[in-house]
């Protein structure tokens, strides 16, 4: 049974998130503050963090800095509803997906369990699936591009023989990119193919993007793989 920490210091809300995530089939702990979800973590590591941008003892961002400095393990961000910038923040720092205050319940849910199936495939099946939803192809076979070597099924990804640390939607980016070299998508495009969003914030591509190109690029102000296409959006060039 996947562990889902939430991390809230609004009482009223975490009882909420936690009485549905429990309806779900999960299993619930929850925080109320930065050092008291750090430590939770740290003696119980969950598999997916719901985390709280606005929190006593240090914020939410600066929660998510300290997991991603030990761990993969998934965050989903809530946010200020109409904040871009927190949003962009979020990702930046290591955040899976977001969701917007005030939020419902049930789209919480349901955008927890999207990112614990793209974070946890348990087999060649879930692994496939999860991709078809979100618009790729089923094939399970690894994926090569000169130094860098992706597994689907094992949701593991290498460069030059070492881990590299992605989150969720970093490795479905990446995925999805490498099935379709030499094409262009716009930002539009990414969001539906590879997260299955027909609308979105489209600054969350941009950021991922950036993070990705951060971990496979020589150097990432000047891409060679994840190129930008002026105008349009990005490709995925293949390594000569």
């Amino acid at each position: 049974m996947p562990r889902v920490l939430v991390v809230d210091d609004d009482l009223t809300v975490a009882e909420v998130v936690v009485s549905y995530l429990q309806r779900a089939g999960l299993e619930v702990d929850h925080a109320g503050d930065g050092p008291a979800a750090l430590a939770m973590a740290a003696a119980n590591p969950p598999d997916l963090v719901v985390l709280d941008l606005m929190l006593p003892g240090f914020d939410g961002l600066e929660v998510c800095r300290r997991l991603r400095r030990d761990s993969d393990v998934a965050v989903v961000m809530l946010t200020a509803s109409g904040d871009e910038a927190d949003r962009v923040l979020g990702l930046e720092v290591g955040a899976d997906d977001y969701v917007t205050k005030p939020f419902s319940p049930r789209e919480l849910v349901l955008r927890v369990q999207s990112v614990l199936r793209r974070t946890q495939p348990t087999d060649a099946h879930a692994s496939a699936t999860d991709h078809d939803k979100a618009g790729g192809a089923t094939d399970t076979a690894a994926l090569h591009d000169g130094d860098l070597e992706v597994d689907p099924v094992a949701h593991r990804a290498a460069r030059n023989g070492t881990p590299l640390t992605l989150t969720g939607r970093e490795f479905d980016l990446l995925v999805f990119l490498l099935r379709h070299p030499g094409r262009a998508f716009d930002r539009a495009a990414l969001l539906h193919e590879v997260w299955g969003w027909d609308f979105g914030d489209q600054s969350t591509v941009t950021v991922h993007v950036r993070r990705l190109r951060e971990k496979i690029e020589l150097n990432p102000a000047a891409p060679t793989r994840l190129v930008t296409v002026w105008g349009v959006g990005y490709r995925w060039d293949p390594t000569p």
